[in-house]
């Protein structure tokens, strides 16, 4: 089977690689996979409560992520667990690699929020992105990762993330 084949896997392992080195693995749902984009449900996969000053990801939180094959990006709807949407955390990746029942995702460092009401879009962590030296070694990538970035906030701004997931 093909690396970027879809399959009909109940569940995925999701890993999240960074810099070269595995940054969290964690089991989720299959919704769907149509070949471009893989779609998955997942509690928050973190410990504890991570508050960004923005928005807090705690236990019981639950993440609707979609990954596409040929894009530079995944975009996670969070909601609470009553169902109440926070919003959108949009991770700048190479595009995702489906093997058999693991998902592997590169994170670039950079990164989108778009709030529950679409009001607030805030790019985050391009000091990281400066920092990760990606522009000296992959400029094609760094130039891809910028671009993907770029248009995800044009798009959060002009008409919000749910049309695209």
């Amino acid at each position: 089977m093909s690396a970027n084949s879809a399959d009909g896997a109940d569940e995925l392992e999701v890993v999240l690689v960074k810099a070269g080195r595995t940054k969290i693995r964690y089991p989720a749902v299959l919704l769907a996979d149509d070949g471009t984009r893989v779609s998955v449900r997942a509690p928050w996969a973190g410990e504890g409560v991570r508050d960004f000053g923005f928005v807090r990801f705690e236990p019981g939180d639950v993440f609707t992520e979609h990954y596409w094959r040929d894009r530079w990006y995944s975009v996670k709807e969070v909601r609470t667990q009553g169902g109440t949407l926070k919003g959108w955390y949009c991770d700048i990746t190479r595009p995702a690699v489906r093997s058999g029942a693991e998902l592997v995702v590169e994170d670039l460092d950079l990164d989108l929020w778009v709030s529950g009401d679409g009001k607030d879009v805030l790019r985050l962590d391009e000091d990281e992105f400066a920092a990760s030296g990606l522009a000296e070694r992959d400029p094609e990538a760094a130039a891809a990762a910028r671009s993907a970035l770029d248009e995800l906030e044009v798009l959060a701004r002009a008409e919000g993330l749910t049309g695209l997931v």
